[in-house]
């Protein structure tokens, strides 16, 4: 296997589920491309696509380009520039990367999660300002709960 590209849900008519690309190469190591013996670039395309009607999802033309760029410029590809790893998108895997995941070919597992954005709030700050909204939310729950209980026992139906 050459590269595994997963594709997201509503892209073909017939099925609404996620299809993955599968490409095979014979011989990784012919003269017009680097050798790729051993490797095999996984790509995750599953958020890309614009939904086009409620239930049918399309590529986009610079997706498209997007990840056929990736995949010429990892193969070596002499006018795709270089290639490099974008966490949550594509990630070239060793087959000893691929033993350890149990020969598992699910590109999710190997390019992992996009980089979060930092918002300059340290973590424990964001804590307490998101624990004292949520005790803020509790106590205007508890509030609509009793509100809500004293109208249905007015109705003479006590819960």
């Amino acid at each position: 296997v050459d590269c595994m590209v997963a594709l997201p849900g509503q892209l073909f008519y017939s099925t609404q589920i996620p299809a993955c690309l599968w490409f095979l190469a014979r011989d990784r190591k012919n003269g017009r491309f680097r050798d790729r013996r051993g490797q095999t670039l996984f790509i995750d395309a599953r958020k890309m696509g614009v939904l086009i009607d409620r239930v049918h999802r399309e590529l986009t033309a610079p997706e498209i380009a997007r990840i056929a760029g990736t995949y010429h410029a990892w193969r070596g590809d002499c006018e795709a520039g270089p290639y490099e790893d974008v966490p949550g998108f594509c990630k070239s895997a060793t087959i000893e990367e691929i033993r350890k995941n149990g020969y598992v070919l699910t590109p999710g597992r190997y390019v992992g999660a996009e980089a979060a954005e930092e918002d300059g709030e340290s973590f424990e700050e964001k804590m307490r300002r998101l624990t004292a909204k949520l005790g803020e939310q509790f106590a205007e729950s508890a509030r609509l709960e009793a509100e809500m209980r004293d109208n249905m026992k007015g109705m003479g139906h006590e819960i």
